[in-house]
């Protein structure tokens, strides 16, 4: 699998659930992982998604490909300059580009939810 993630979800998770980020992949029925972070949650969906996968080639079972429009990359539907931002942000920060939007994304979520 390459280093692109297909189309995920990410979201926090209550404290009666144990806290932390889960992230789901809603063209790979039932594929999910957890983390304490957005990046952690992102890191253990990559590993969760590789075993997915491996499990299904095993088992000599169809692999789900997303729809064409779900495989678009996110960074084509924005502004060069607001990739730019971005991008400058992820590298301060020290993460991948997908990991800061992620964990923007998920920030934005929470405060949303706390409203």
């Amino acid at each position: 699998m390459d280093d692109k993630l297909p189309r995920f979800e990410i979201r926090p998770l209550s404290d009666a659930d144990g806290g932390g980020y889960l992230i789901e992949f809603p063209d790979y029925p039932g594929c999910m992982a957890d983390g304490d972070t957005p990046e952690e949650a992102i890191a253990e969906g990559r590993d969760a998604l590789a075993s997915y996968v491996a499990t299904l080639r095993d088992l000599g079972r169809p692999i789900p490909h997303p729809p064409e429009e779900a495989r678009k990359s996110w960074r084509d539907q924005i502004s060069a300059s607001i990739h730019a931002a971005l991008a400058k942000r992820a590298d301060a920060e020290g993460i991948s580009l997908s990991a800061l939007v992620a964990k923007l994304l998920a920030e934005g979520l929470e405060r949303r939810t706390n409203a």
